[in-house]
């Protein structure tokens, strides 16, 4: 009888290898909520697919919106996320845009990083990282180089899809050369969510402290904490995007751009400024986005206010030459 073929030796399964190089991809994606200098090389064929778990901070922000069905409301606390949406959103497009993306004027470095912190605040990335893609989007604009344009890539992916890919979440040193030598935005860029998260805690320890010292206000620390800060970021998220997906769809067209901009009122009061984009795409330089008296640019004035307090200088202004040639064309 012949003796039995002994077993053959099994080829080892993926599954073990995989396991640990999969909790070791989570624990890198955790990692990089809060460090964005841990990125990894790029996978092409994943680099514009949405990275959920990297993106799961972005739609948490939006579930604790409902909060605002346990801790109630006050006009403390609703007054608290205007002043938070006023404010920041100065800081977004009077800096991260007007400042960072497009140096229509000039500042201090200590006023420029002062900015840079406020705009941080936001959960709209660092200022590197935010003037970086708009720089790109509008070398590219409405062409598929474009990160977000609807015309090329449809409302929600233009929206905010697209920011929210491995290739989206990365900064392009290469259209940042004048801001990648201040070690102080590099910072603010790396690690991007440190000061929204101190935001949320000093929000959250006001309203605790407003509780005990001024009861009369109604409001507590839960109450700040989603008013003055989930409810207002949230805000300025859904405002600021409209920009790259509403401007580029409905309004108006002045000047005919090589692009899909439009001018839109609503919009711009929204954006203090920003929805005049047709305008913007026609000189992108200007500090002044509301061409025309009656085009309400709140920015502007803003930035105007602080030129005459002497900290920031030079706006560089609307060409008046070119905008009336460009009408006599039309």
């Amino acid at each position: 009888m012949p003796s039995p073929v002994p077993d053959q030796p099994r080829e080892p399964t993926a599954a073990p290898a995989e396991a640990p190089a999969r909790r070791g991809g989570v624990a890198r994606t955790l990692r990089r909520w809060f460090d964005t200098g841990a990125e990894i090389e790029l996978d092409e064929a994943r680099a514009d697919r949405i990275d959920w778990l990297r993106a799961a901070p972005y739609f948490a922000l939006h579930l604790a919106c409902l909060g605002v069905f346990w801790v109630g409301a006050s006009w403390f606390a609703v007054g608290m996320a205007v002043a938070m949406y006023a404010v920041r959103m100065f800081a977004l497009t009077g800096f991260y845009h007007r400042y960072f993306a497009h140096r229509a004027f000039k500042t201090s470095r200590v006023v420029q990083f002062l900015f840079a912190a406020l705009g941080a605040t936001c959960v709209q990335r660092g200022p590197l990282w935010w003037a970086a893609h708009h720089r790109n989007h509008h070398r590219h604009t409405d062409t598929p180089a474009d990160p977000h344009s609807p015309r090329q890539h449809g409302f929600w992916w233009s929206h905010s899809g697209w920011f929210l890919t491995p290739r989206g979440f990365r900064t392009d040193w290469e259209a940042i050369p004048d801001l990648r030598r201040f070690p102080e935005l590099r910072f603010l860029d790396r690690f991007d969510l440190l000061l929204p998260v101190l935001l949320a805690l000093a929000l959250f320890l006001l309203g605790g402290w407003l509780q005990r010292h001024h009861p009369q206000l109604g409001t507590d620390g839960p109450q700040l904490l989603v008013w003055g800060f989930f409810v207002s970021t949230v805000a300025l998220f859904h405002a600021t995007f409209t920009i790259n997906s509403l401007a580029h769809r409905f309004g108006s067209r002045r000047f005919d751009t090589r692009d899909d901009s439009r001018n839109n009122a609503w919009l711009a009061l929204l954006t203090f400024g920003e929805g005049w984009h047709n305008n913007h795409h026609f000189f992108p330089g200007a500090a002044r986005q509301g061409f025309r008296w009656w085009e309400i640019d709140l920015t502007w004035y803003g930035l105007k206010a602080l030129s005459w307090t002497g900290l920031i200088r030079q706006l560089r202004p609307v060409p008046a030459g070119l905008v009336r040639a460009q009408a006599r064309a039309r």
